[in-house]
């Protein structure tokens, strides 16, 4: 059996503690194998490998303790003791679920590397996971936000830019990062990102969103772009076709923003506006796909225009759509508000009933 190695990785789950994983040499070369394989077969993005193999990195450790060398001996009987050992480790559902897939991809691969002779994968279920509707804003909220940004600041040609882009085409915050100036024509007045799996769409841009992203080109991005010139982030000369292929939105340093910056952006605009609750980048993106629909879009379309590879991911915003809907019967329907009063009444009367609340 091969000497233990160290692997360190950063658990997911919020309380659990930073360790060090180790795992033998044996796993540590499989998980270089499958990096070429999601890279070049799946075509996975960098950040989706790195987090799969932190995952994994904590199976290794799990079957190095276990004395697992041999991958034939993996068998849902042998992964049972592991999921219960994420679980008491308090992670959530979705983050248990992630590292279920990156362990069924991680088994198909070695069926077709033929490290193993059979496939085990559909023995190792997903996690039942309650399904949550995406928060949205309503549209005068989100017309608030999307001009929030003071243009007399610094950056605030850049950061109406980016909320009107994000309104205006439902990107995801790493697809806004990595645009650059010639993936935006704004007289044709469409986007081009790359989305998950390397796939390639083109988004339409509104008429706000193109005057904000224009001015931003005109009057902000030259200066920054300066800035990272002097830092030696470009190389010289800037020319106008070196320039269309630097990302279009850069930090107060002229370096391109990274997504950190652009969730600190969001936020710090929502609690301009006096939105209580949490608002990121996906908030926004939701909304776009939510007015959508509410509008009359097909859904079909915003499949589309989210880059959703299955429809199924799609239909969660047709949930959204329909609690609208009873929101609006029950506001304007004589009958409906009469029903909203009485649920109302039964959930007081529900937790008033349970044990340990006050007696009336």
């Amino acid at each position: 059996m091969d000497q233990p190695a160290n692997s360190t990785a950063r658990t997911s789950g919020r309380k659990s503690p930073r360790r060090e994983y180790v795992c033998t040499p044996a796993f540590l070369r499989s998980l270089d194998g499958f990096r070429v394989y999601q890279n070049v077969e799946l075509g996975l993005s960098a950040r989706t490998i790195e987090a799969y193999r932190r995952d994994l990195c904590r199976l290794g450790d799990f079957l190095r303790r276990s004395g697992i060398d041999d991958w034939e001996q993996i068998t849902p009987q042998a992964l049972q003791p592991y999921l219960i050992e994420l679980a008491d480790a308090n992670y959530r559902e979705t983050t248990i679920a992630r590292h279920v897939v990156a362990i069924r991809m991680w088994l198909r691969w070695l069926v077709i590397s033929r490290q193993v002779s059979t496939d085990r994968t559909s023995l190792v279920e997903l996690p039942k996971r309650w399904q949550r509707l995406p928060k949205t804003l309503n549209l005068e909220r989100m017309a608030e936000l999307v001009v929030s940004p003071d243009l007399e600041e610094e950056l605030g040609l850049r950061d109406r830019a980016i909320l009107e882009l994000f309104y205006a085409c439902g990107l995801r915050v790493s697809e806004l990062c990595g645009l650059r100036e010639r993936d935006v024509d704004l007289s044709a007045g469409y986007a081009r990102c790359m989305g998950k799996g390397r796939r390639e769409r083109v988004v339409p841009v509104g008429r706000e969103a193109r005057a904000a992203v224009r001015e931003y080109l005109e009057k902000l991005r030259p200066r920054l772009l300066a800035r990272g010139v002097e830092r030696g982030r470009f190389k010289t000369p800037l020319t106008r076709a070196v320039a269309a292929a630097i990302p279009l939105f850069l930090s107060r340093t002229g370096g391109p923003i990274e997504r950190t910056a652009v969730w600190r952006l969001v936020r710090r605009e929502a609690k301009r506006c006096g939105i209580e609750k949490q608002v990121s980048p996906h908030t926004l993106r939701h909304t776009f796909a939510t007015h959508l629909l509410e509008g009359g879009a097909d859904l079909r379309v915003v499949q589309e225009l989210l880059g959703h590879a299955s429809i199924s991911t799609t239909e969660i915003y047709t949930h959204v759509q329909v609690k609208h809907l009873k929101d609006v019967h029950a506001r304007c329907h004589p009958h409906g508000a009469l029903q909203e009063e009485e649920r109302k009444e039964d959930r007081r009367r529900g937790s008033s009933a349970k044990p340990g609340a006050a007696t009336p």
